[in-house]
């Protein structure tokens, strides 16, 4: 299996907008970073987690050229509102490109692109097949995937598990029940905002603590905020087993 990181960067990305702030202006390229989202390969399909603004460079960068499946975490724009250019993989692939959501991701897709869903759907819209994610573990094509309910301060979000790998960002709350989904993992993926306390994402310090208690093999943390800082200073903080993710970051899990 094989993980790439599309895009780190929060809501905003990094550089924000008009930002002049050291970060934004840095000239490291893992300081520049697209809104978060991941490409995963497994057993020789393509599974993307999540469509955000930016899915059609990411897909263009990353030289993606079939798509199987799109795992939506939750419905924010940050997180679907690239989704319209799945269309370019039904023209490519000859066929309908599967959508895995619970049931009010789906109802927040169908109201944000009503025209994809409309009984007259005008030549060339994206086709789509709906699937309904329920906290319970499903499969695409024969490859299990494990749902994990967090929260995103009082919003219900999904992060997933994939054999030895899970993907988890957009969160501040995980229970004891579900952090029981988390354990024996090779690679463990964790948002981690900015170092402030936050409303609805985990801070660093929650992020690391959250990886000590559940002891993955390695952790790559994501979803970042320019307040957090500097890449290449922040790695010098984190333990041996922890890494900051940057966008293009490619690896590979056995």
């Amino acid at each position: 299996m094989k993980l790439t990181f599309l895009g780190t960067g929060t809501s905003q990305g990094i550089p924000i907008i008009a930002c002049k702030c050291p970060v934004c202006l840095s000239t490291d390229k893992r300081d520049k970073r697209l809104r978060t989202s991941a490409l995963i390969e497994v057993d020789g399909h393509t599974i993307v987690i999540d469509s955000g603004p930016d899915f059609r460079y990411q897909m263009l960068r990353a030289q993606v050229e079939k798509l199987d499946a799109i795992l939506f975490t939750h419905e924010h724009k940050d997180h679907t509102a690239g989704l319209d250019d799945v269309r370019a993989f039904n023209w490519v692939n000859k066929k309908a490109v599967d959508i895995y959501a619970e049931e009010r991701v789906q109802a927040s897709l169908k109201q944000e692109f009503a025209y994809v869903f409309a009984e007259f759907r005008y030549p060339g819209i994206p086709q789509l097949k709906l699937w309904a994610v329920e906290n319970k573990p499903f499969y695409i094509n024969g490859t299990e995937i494990i749902p994990i309910r967090a929260k995103h301060f009082k919003l219900p979000v999904y992060g997933y598990r994939i054999d030895d790998l899970a993907y988890i960002t957009d969160s501040n709350y995980i229970s004891e029940a579900e952090k029981e989904k988390l354990q024996g993992l090779k690679v463990l993926v964790l948002n981690a905002l900015r170092k402030e306390k936050h409303l609805s994402h985990f801070t660093l310090s929650e992020a690391l603590a959250l990886i000590e208690e559940l002891k993955p093999e390695k952790a790559y943390l994501t979803h970042f905020s320019h307040q957090l800082g500097f890449h290449d200073e922040i790695s010098k903080e984190l333990p041996e087993n922890v890494f900051m993710a940057y966008d293009g970051l490619k690896i590979e899990i056995y």
